[in-house]
């Protein structure tokens, strides 16, 4: 006969303490964002107990900075998808999603990851780990948040040569074949049938290159709920604080010109918010408030003469004066030009 008395049960406190104590037994960081990832996939339940109640501790490890390593060994630590790849046939892929009930998806084509470049399907890290912080710091249910990453190549010649590269092995698709593919993926998305139990839903692009993420925001922000957090999240934070700063310095937005170190979707995202704010504020039009912003890129000051090279939406960013090549020169003109 057994004597269950002696049963080696052990509540959820003592599976958390040896999950981390276990954890902290590894050197090498990359190994705890793999073991992170196993239990994830092992018992989510636990996962996010032990990120909820470490949050400062596991955060570095499931999201930045490490992730950006993993992202770049991805095919060689790869054992199980976390997230839906998107090749052809959208539809027919969502329709076998168990969930109804999707609030917020994370998508990527894997083009511009952190400040690494191009990782194709290696990107899959990204919206991972971005819902892995809206469910423990923003209180999301993970059945309501869908991971997406879609596979249209890679221009990483590294990434084409490794044996172990999880993605399709070709050359990015650009132009209509790009267009027609992220269409056919955000289409099937206003179907009643996929957010029949949600309150609402929203689509966040990550880490897309400027050009598309640009592209992208513009053409489905009047049709979807959509949302770049460089473009935009960066955005109203930068705001917030400039707003909360005039309390110290006093006037107002207006007042002040601006002079920006980088014209990507941060710098363009900030740089745009900024002038809206103030035309709100003084009744003026966009294009008047614009010139209260300046903005410096690789190639130096984004001035009137360089219009024919700019991207479209570094163009209306692109005001009358002398090409100026350095920022340390550019500030000291606008020190005495204002």
């Amino acid at each position: 006969m057994l004597d269950h008395s002696c049963s080696p049960f052990h509540n959820s406190g003592t599976q958390e303490k040896r999950l981390m104590h276990n954890l902290r037994q590894y050197k090498v960081p990359l190994q705890r964002y793999m073991a992170m990832m196993d239990l994830q996939e092992r018992n989510e339940r636990l996962f996010y107990k032990l990120l909820i109640e470490n949050v400062e501790e596991l955060l570095p490890i499931v999201y930045t900075p490490k992730v950006g390593e993993a992202c770049q060994k991805y095919g060689s630590i790869f054992r199980c998808p976390q997230v839906d790849f998107f090749r052809g046939k959208i539809l027919e892929v969502l329709k076998n999603w168990p969930e109804r009930s999707i609030q917020v998806i994370v998508v990527t084509d894997g083009e511009r990851i952190l400040g690494l470049g191009d990782l194709g399907c290696q990107g899959m890290g990204i919206p991972v780990g971005k819902l892995s912080l809206y469910t423990t710091l923003g209180g999301l249910h993970p059945s309501v948040c869908l991971p997406v990453t879609i596979d249209v190549g890679t221009n990483n010649e590294q990434l084409l040569n490794d044996e172990f590269y999880i993605g399709l092995k070709q050359r990015r698709a650009t132009g209509q074949e790009y267009a027609e593919l992220l269409h056919e993926f955000i289409f099937p998305f206003c179907s009643s049938w996929f957010f029949s139990n949600a309150l609402f839903h929203i689509f966040q692009f990550e880490d897309f290159a400027n050009h598309n993420a640009f592209e992208l925001l513009g053409k489905y922000s009047r049709t979807h709920l959509v949302f770049n957090d460089h473009i935009q999240g960066t955005t109203s934070v930068v705001l917030a604080r400039l707003i909360a700063s005039l309390k110290l310095v006093g006037g107002s937005l207006a007042e002040h010109t601006f002079l920006f170190l980088g014209a990507g979707e941060a710098g363009i995202g900030i740089a745009e918010l900024i002038a809206l704010e103030i035309s709100k504020q003084t009744k003026a039009p966009l294009e008047e408030t614009r010139k209260k912003i300046w903005l410096v890129n690789s190639k130096g000051l984004i001035v009137h003469s360089r219009m024919e090279s700019l991207q479209h939406f570094k163009k209306p960013w692109a005001h009358e004066h002398e090409p100026i090549r350095a920022l340390l020169d550019a500030v000291k003109v606008w020190k005495f030009y204002l």
